[in-house]
């Protein structure tokens, strides 16, 4: 019967009534869809309505709870407090981890203080027990002097002070402003580049072992955001440790400036802190240290600390342990270093205004001998020149057999 009315149909009309039954077929499903679609919608708001009903009701019962207990005017807000409190998680004790206290040195001038011999050239000089807080030796060891790079351990410690751990291995580029500082003002560097970017370990490190004028500004930036906002942080740390009367920066560099100075006494307890501070003390204590690599240096660059190096074949009566030099033509050679003896006391010797460099080294070596060493015999004038000419070629040597290792 179906067939014969289709074969009674031409093409036009069997297609015309196909789409009209497709149509209707479509219409039949979009009205179930939106059935559907509605008993959802409407689920969803009776589910809703039952919710807010609970709500208030959890509410009502609340301030009934708080008008029994005498409580008429407390507000609305402690019923949502306590809605707020029962969703809210248990809170998390959080480990306190207490940091140690800084201990502020001073060393005690009481009793009897030892003068310095006379194969000590330096003019300014002292010897601190650090363990037992008090002046052993010393030469005008109160008169301002200028600290020339030895003010790198200020920079070191406040800097440091400043830091997290996390931020070791940050990142900074050093402007031309930054390198040519060092470059106008003729400072010793670490070799950092124009426009190199480098780790905060790494100017930490570039700061002390080479005594580097651009790594020491590149920190300072990095801290405090300019080299002058820096500073004043340093003041204002020499003002915390009760120094301020005698010690006063104006760079973080060792410039020489009449108003950049303190005395040996300043500088033994500027060591004496920086060296009780974990990190401070690891840099201080550095023989050698390459930076990581960068697109300038690929193979980084290898820094060292002169003075540890070449102090550390002397015989001294104790371990030189850490140690930062110094050098302004205005006021000669100095450094500071930290010695530590076998059952674990710890010394801080200051020696400024020596002749040489290698002159210094030998200052601070007769300075722990005389006092730790029983066999000490002290050396002529000329039997240390001669010690020192014999050092300066074997150490000439050593540093071009390390520049050909590279």
């Amino acid at each position: 019967m179906e067939e014969s009315i289709f074969l009674s149909m031409d093409e036009e009309e069997i297609l015309r009534r196909k789409k009209a039954a497709y149509r209707a077929v479509m219409r039949q499903k979009r009205r179930k869809k939106r059935l559907v679609k509605a008993r959802l919608i409407l689920a969803g708001l009776i589910l809703f309505i039952v919710l807010i009903i609970g709500l208030l009701v959890f509410m009502i019962s609340r301030l009934i709870d708080a008008v029994r207990a005498g409580h008429e005017t407390e507000p609305l807000s402690a019923a949502f407090g306590g809605i707020e409190r029962a969703l809210e998680p248990e809170p998390v004790e959080e480990e306190v981890i207490e940091e140690p206290e800084q201990r502020l040195y001073h060393a005690s001038e009481d009793g009897n203080i030892a003068g310095i011999g006379g194969e000590v050239v330096g003019s300014y000089v002292i010897l601190v027990d650090k363990t037992n807080d008090r002046v052993m030796a010393g030469r005008n060891y109160k008169t301002v002097i200028n600290p020339a790079s030895m003010t790198k351990v200020l920079t070191l410690l406040v800097a440091v002070e400043h830091l997290s751990p996390e931020q070791l291995d940050d990142t900074f580029t050093l402007t031309f402003d930054i390198t040519n500082y060092a470059y106008v003002h003729d400072c010793s560097t670490a070799g950092f580049a124009e426009n190199e970017t480098v780790t905060v370990r790494d100017l930490l490190y570039g700061t002390i072992l080479p005594s580097g004028g651009d790594a020491a500004v590149g920190l300072a930036t990095y801290i405090a955001g300019s080299h002058e906002a820096f500073v004043e942080m340093m003041n204002e740390k020499l003002a915390e440790m009760g120094l301020a009367d005698t010690a006063h920066f104006t760079n973080c560099v060792g410039l020489y400036d009449e108003a950049h100075h303190c005395t040996c006494y300043d500088m033994a307890m500027i060591m004496a802190t920086a060296m009780d501070n974990e990190l401070c003390r690891e840099i201080l204590s550095a023989r050698k240290y390459t930076t990581s690599s960068t697109p300038e240096h690929p193979a980084g660059i290898d820094l060292s600390n002169w003075f540890l190096r070449r102090i550390e074949d002397k015989d001294c009566g104790l371990t030189v342990l850490g140690g930062k030099t110094g050098f302004v033509k205005e006021s000669g050679n100095c450094a500071v270093s930290l010695g530590v003896r076998d059952d674990g006391s710890e010394y801080v010797c200051v020696v400024a205004a020596s002749r040489s460099a290698w002159r210094c080294i030998y200052d601070h070596v007769a300075v722990y001998q005389q006092f730790f060493d029983a066999g000490y015999v002290p050396m002529s004038e000329e039997e240390a020149e001669s010690a020192i000419e014999e050092d300066t070629q074997e150490w000439k040597e050593i540093k071009r057999q390390e520049e050909e290792q590279r």
